[in-house]
């Protein structure tokens, strides 16, 4: 398969978070432990990391992957959505003018 093919179809989502002290990154962290256990087990869930910017420690993301976007917008209209989220929801990072970004693969390697 060419380098460029791989991934292709595939779907990333970014959600912000923010954690502005040890106590409020200890409970991102725990909260980002229990969804994930959730989503692992949504059908075309691949997996996710949490993130850190080293520019602004206060700063997080959740990158997840998705084999699709079929995948991603099927899971994102059930029902368990809100509720697979929802530990995540206090840490939203308010100081973003969008709460999360989805982006295709174009090419990977």
């Amino acid at each position: 398969m060419p380098a460029e093919a791989q991934g292709q179809g595939q779907v990333r989502v970014v959600v912000y978070q923010a954690a502005y002290d040890d106590e409020q990154l200890a409970a991102v962290r725990a909260a980002y432990h229990q969804v994930s256990e959730r989503l692992a087990k949504v059908p075309g869930m691949l997996g996710n990391e949490l993130l850190r910017s080293p520019a602004d420690p206060t700063a997080l993301a959740v990158m997840s992957r998705w084999e699709s976007m079929r995948a991603f917008l099927a899971w994102e209209a059930g029902a368990e959505h809100r509720e697979d989220t929802a530990p995540l929801r206090p840490f939203r990072d308010t100081r973003t003018p969008v709460p999360f970004a989805v982006y295709e693969v174009d090419a990977a390697y």
